[in-house]
């Protein structure tokens, strides 16, 4: 190996992570190891982390709370482009990463370290996405990812190597899918959902009701967006953290915002997930309802075009890329009369229009009614028609010519 004295580990307190600290150590010349867990919303699983993480070995433990950043400068963003991945993935756990990084790489600055760590394993996006924002941001920096270096190849393989140099690992009753949670959202991989044809169990939800348990009376929710940022929910001027929260709660007991998708890693296989992601789909649908009624044809019609690559980017580990920034710019741009009011109704796994208003729509009454009206001259539609059609009218009659 190397020679590598300070090394900073991704850490989630988890049994991969807890291996890490002491096999960095025995592989590493006994270096150095700091722990940086990141909080993005995931709830109180991190309360036991720094006493953990200094058992296993590590010499210093960082604890930082990135949720409001998270959200403002990742999450907002990628909504405001309307990126959604290969039409359902919401990007929860693809924008996490970044973030992570970004402040693994600012610990590992401050503190001198040669190297950057993580627990990703060689099969996922993950590995790729911490590893292409050290190579953005700190190009100097090693970068060592055990999963694709040492020799444990199983949950079991982990667990003995635990108990052999006194990791602790609570033996704890261990729910069979791999997970994912921030405050955006809560993914399931593995076990029967490994298997397209299998319907998720109803038990495979932690944050979300099922539609048959969501209310039989629908809720109507109304979220306030200024400059295509969502700024109040009901009248009620929230920051983004409470924003989140709320439309969690609220999208999570009418059953809102599960996704199952089989989609197209980028290290090339397929894989399946479950997604749950209650305020996400909230916010995304008013969002593109407010859109629907300030933007013009062409720009809706490009951004749409953009948002794909915008999800590509994100989803890829792209997010410190110079398109990604450049597409900022035009999002950005679109966003200047996305502003306004939309209702909706929520019942039982759906959500449906109920209104929208802005100061900037583009929606004229007066011209599109079907009563009489003094603003629209329909006699302009022939020519209109005449000069749009004539490609057509032209090809039709050279092929008439040409005897076909």
């Amino acid at each position: 190996m190397s020679e590598v004295k300070k090394v900073v580990l991704a850490y989630s307190g988890g049994l991969d992570t807890s291996i890490i600290i002491p096999w960095l150590k025995e592989n590493y010349q006994n270096c150095e190891v700091i722990a940086m867990c990141a909080d993005v919303g995931q709830g109180d699983e991190l309360v036991p982390v720094r006493e953990k993480a200094l058992k296993s070995g590590a010499s210093k433990v960082y604890i930082e709370d990135l949720t409001k950043e998270f959200l403002e400068d990742y999450v907002w963003p990628t909504m405001k482009a309307g990126a959604v991945y290969e039409g359902k993935y919401l990007l929860g756990t693809s924008f996490a990463r970044p973030i992570i990084a970004k402040r693994m790489v600012e610990i590992a600055e401050k503190e001198g370290a040669d190297a950057i760590a993580h627990g990703a394993t060689g099969k996922g996006n993950d590995q790729v996405r911490f590893e292409l924002t050290v190579k953005a941001l700190a190009p100097q920096l090693k970068i060592i990812a055990p999963w694709r270096e040492w020799d444990i190849r199983s949950r079991e393989d982990a667990i003995d190597y635990a108990e052999k140099h006194n990791v602790p690992v609570p033996v704890t009753k261990k729910r069979p899918y791999s997970m994912d949670r921030n405050i955006w959202h809560l993914s399931h991989e593995g076990a029967d959902l490994e298997n397209p044809w299998n319907a998720p169990l109803d038990d495979v939800y932690m944050v979300t009701k099922t539609p048959e348990q969501a209310p039989d009376k629908a809720a109507y929710v109304e979220i306030a967006f200024e400059k295509g940022l969502p700024v109040s929910v009901d009248g009620e001027k929230l920051g983004a953290v409470e924003l989140l929260t709320k439309l969690n709660e609220l999208g999570a007991h009418h059953g809102i915002g599960i996704t199952d998708i089989t989609e197209n890693r980028l290290v090339g296989m397929k894989s399946r997930g479950v997604y749950e992601n209650p305020g996400g789909a909230i916010l995304y649908y008013a969002h593109r309802e407010l859109e629907y009624l300030t933007l013009d044809r062409a720009t809706l019609h490009y951004k749409e075009q953009v948002a794909i690559k915008y999800a590509e980017l994100v989803y890829d580990g792209m997010w410190f890329s110079q398109l990604r920034e450049a597409l900022d710019a035009f999002v950005n741009s679109t966003q200047q009369t996305v502003t306004g009011l939309v209702r909706l109704k929520l019942y039982k796994g759906n959500i449906i229009s109920a209104g929208s208003k802005s100061p900037y729509s583009l929606y004229s009454e007066e011209f599109v009614t079907f009563g009489r009206d003094e603003v629209y001259n329909q006699q302009d539609a022939e020519g209109f028609i005449n000069l749009f059609g004539l490609p057509l009218k032209v090809r039709a009659l050279m092929q008439k010519g040409a005897g076909k």
